[in-house]
């Protein structure tokens, strides 16, 4: 069974011949290796491109082990060229898995320790030679943030462009779902998430078993042998810690805090900023940095984090803590950023008063800027709306932020678009994340007119 792509290969094929190396980088088992040899060779071979100007490498089967090796990998790409001037593609999987080596004729001992870089050929290297072939075009995916995302601008020094993948949105799994319940798809998606093969298993407790798999043979296998950690249970009590406040401020010292208190493991604030580092260089979680909405600026620390998918979160935790507010704020974060909008977390400082009349100054939190351009918008993620009380708090941290820029309350269900007195719009949260239109429609709308704060 075929589960489409459509937003990413679009994504791909609008940077098609663009000179540029395409990275296609995200979560291990997330769907890279179909999207580029099964769903993106098709577009291709639909177009008129015959198999011999597909030129493929997978570098991690068995069959291309010898082609880790950077000079093989190059020659054996351009054995396979065609020499017709007609344009050739070159799908390289998993390129992170092509180790340096040092340039021939050259001793490890003989290189002075700064031009130790230079003596290395890496698979950025050949990657730059094959782009500059003529009619060349070049895709490689790869599941390491350390070695692709962050390196993209200065190992390719702007010949390269990175699409990032995720697992499957919930607007996806709906329409492969086949339910016809949409209340209902959500919960199993809040459940199960959107990794490929969990969603392909229609047994429970089969796609349990994988998605547990998943992180202890192949997440915190791949974690421990590219940090080199020699014990895990710090990097495991970490990612438990996680798991459990996906959508709560978290930062190395509460952390630290944390595993002192329920685990009595010391451990240095440092040690913990590295695995959260590992663990979104994996692709595991994805930070969220807070903004200071009348401050105009970023806030150091701390920051939320936010699983990069809820059924992976969920099989970590045993399926014990499936608190739907956070799963629901969780989806939202991953439906945002995988439409390509860069989000942060809002915070809104203010004078107020309060029971008494006394001015206080009190601190309100936006769950989400959603950030285009020059406009925001700002959402508030509202699983449980009660009594009014409840709805006015909910919009206290959106009314307070001091500007004209869309404000919008996502509810629990399927509530209708609406907007409220105040001008805050209401929606629930099953068409919002199955019509994209809604939020791009309060953007396109959206004039940068800020008023002053005050």
């Amino acid at each position: 069974m075929v589960i489409k792509r459509d937003r990413y290969l679009q994504r791909i094929i609008a940077r098609k011949h663009n000179g540029l190396v395409k990275v296609i980088t995200g979560i291990r088992r997330c769907g890279k290796s179909y999207l580029l040899f099964n769903l993106f060779r098709e577009h291709l071979e639909s177009t008129g491109v015959d198999s011999g100007h597909i030129i493929g490498v997978d570098l991690e089967d068995k069959e291309y082990a010898h082609l880790r090796n950077p000079n093989r990998l190059f020659d054996y790409v351009m054995k396979r060229m065609p020499c017709d001037g007609k344009w050739t593609y070159v799908f390289i999987d998993e390129i992170q898995m092509c180790r340096k080596v040092l340039m021939d004729g050259v001793k490890r001992k003989d290189v002075l320790p700064e031009d130790i870089a230079d003596s290395y050929i890496t698979f950025y290297d050949i990657l730059n030679s094959l782009r500059k072939k003529p009619n060349v075009d070049v895709y490689v995916t790869g599941s390491n943030s350390k070695l692709l995302s962050k390196d993209v601008a200065t190992n390719f020094r702007d010949r390269g462009v990175e699409i990032r993948l995720r697992p499957l949105s919930f607007s996806e799994y709906f329409g492969f779902s086949g339910l016809s319940d949409k209340s209902e798809a959500l919960s199993n998606y809040m459940i199960w998430g959107g990794m490929p093969m969990a969603v392909l298993d229609s047994d429970d407790v089969s796609r349990a078993e994988y998605l547990k798999a998943l992180f202890e043979k192949v997440y915190l296998k791949d974690i421990r042998e590219r940090n080199r950690l020699k014990g895990i249970e710090i990097c495991e009590l970490v990612l438990n810690e996680l798991c459990s406040s996906i959508g709560s401020l978290t930062n190395p010292n509460k952390l630290s805090n944390t595993l002192g208190s329920e685990s009595h493991i010391a451990t240095t604030t440092r040690t913990l900023a590295k695995h959260l580092g590992y663990f979104t260089d994996a692709f595991l979680f994805e930070k969220a940095e807070r903004y200071d909405v009348r401050g105009r600026k970023h806030l150091a620390f701390p920051h939320k984090y936010y699983a990069e998918d809820t059924g992976l979160r969920n099989a970590r935790l045993n399926f014990r803590e499936n608190d739907e507010a956070h799963l629901m704020e969780n989806i939202l974060f991953n439906e945002l950023v995988s439409r390509g909008y860069n989000v942060d977390v809002g915070v809104v400082d203010v004078l107020d008063r309060n029971r008494v009349g006394k001015v206080v100054r009190k601190r309100y939190e936006i769950d989400f800027i959603v950030n285009a351009g020059f406009n925001k918008v700002y959402l508030q993620s509202a699983y449980s709306i009660g009594g009014a009380g409840k709805i006015e708090q909910e919009k206290n941290s959106l009314t307070k932020s001091g500007d004209f820029f869309g404000k919008v309350v996502i509810e629990h269900g399927y509530g209708t678009f609406r907007p409220d007195d105040d001008g805050i719009f209401h929606v629930g949260v099953i068409p919002f994340l199955l019509d994209e239109s809604i939020l791009a429609g309060i953007i396109a709308e959206a004039k940068y007119s800020p008023r002053k704060i005050v």
